[in-house]
């Protein structure tokens, strides 16, 4: 039987898709100004007559940016950095916040160690004593001075904490019942359903690695040995620089001189920097608005 809708009501849905369309689009333009600057003509981005549509179209920022081995390289750096980080990070993430979350009864000292991490949050050591340790530990101009510094994303471990700590008590007391210890309580109980929280964080770990180009432009000393930001960020900042010093590009230097800008160069950098969080957010935002524990238990 279909129920009938009411005229107010059919006018509520009406302008609340309206709005929500709009919405939508005001999210997306900035994303299609930018591509229509990183097919444009220099001088017509310059005279600020670009808008949603690339006038003079061309493709030769994208070039200047890719039209070199250092860029290939550079990304390599990325995803070693992506593929080592991410999985460091989401292990010391959780093998943090399960004992964290137990209470007090469980593990007495969790208010001492909680603390201990939330400083962390409040207080910084700076750059320089950062830069002591990593230099002192011999990691400058290794892949592994972008990773260990921030291998414990504390932030998303509290996150996961009070997640874990919202579960019912009865699912780990049924596992206990049935002779679970810890580690099968958290492989088994635990992680299955805190899975849209764990999605959640593993992105907010990918972006930062792959956005990540400060830590590079300070532990690298070689170009060769520059992440994928750091590498596109001295593109943009000096572009003329760039291609002097760069010899698989020194015969076409008149050419792109007079072709890219730093505007057009930077809107080129953001979309080859945006392709892989495009690639993997559909995949992961499905999980942000998933309750897998809405009927975990019954009474």
């Amino acid at each position: 039987m279909r129920i009938k809708t009411s005229i107010p009501r059919r006018i509520f849905l009406a302008v609340n898709v309206a709005f929500l369309i709009l919405v939508s689009l005001l999210c997306i333009a900035p994303f299609i100004n930018l591509l229509a600057v990183s097919f444009s003509d220099k001088t017509a981005v310059a005279a600020g007559e670009v808008t949603f549509f690339p006038i003079g179209f061309t493709t030769v920022s994208y070039e200047f940016i890719t039209n070199t081995s250092k860029f290939f390289v550079s990304l390599v750096v990325s995803l070693k950095r992506v593929a080592l980080g991410v999985p460091l990070n989401l292990l010391l993430i959780i093998l943090t916040a399960y004992p964290l979350s137990k209470s007090k009864r469980d593990f007495r000292a969790r208010s001492l160690f909680s603390w201990f991490f939330v400083v962390t949050i409040l207080f910084n050591a700076g750059l320089i004593p950062t830069y002591m340790v990593v230099k002192t530990t011999g990691l400058i101009n290794s892949i592994w001075s972008l990773v260990l510094p921030g291998a414990l994303p504390v932030f998303s471990m509290l996150v996961v904490m009070n997640y874990m700590r919202s579960l019912p008590k009865e699912l780990l007391e049924a596992a206990y019942i049935d002779g679970a210890g810890h580690l099968q309580s958290l492989l088994r109980v635990v992680l299955p359903v805190s899975a849209p929280t764990i999605a959640t964080v593993t992105l907010f770990s990918f972006v930062d690695h792959w956005n990540g180009w400060f830590d590079g432009m300070i532990y690298m000393n070689k170009i060769e040995n520059y992440p994928l930001q750091t590498y596109l960020q001295t593109v943009v900042v000096n572009p003329e620089e760039f291609i002097r010093n760069n010899t698989d590009l020194s015969g076409n230097l008149s050419k792109y001189l007079s072709m890219v800008s730093a505007r057009t160069t930077g809107a080129a950098q953001m979309f080859l920097a945006m392709i892989p969080i495009l690639c993997i957010y559909p995949y992961l935002q499905k999980y942000f608005t998933t309750g897998l524990v809405m009927g975990s238990v019954k009474e």
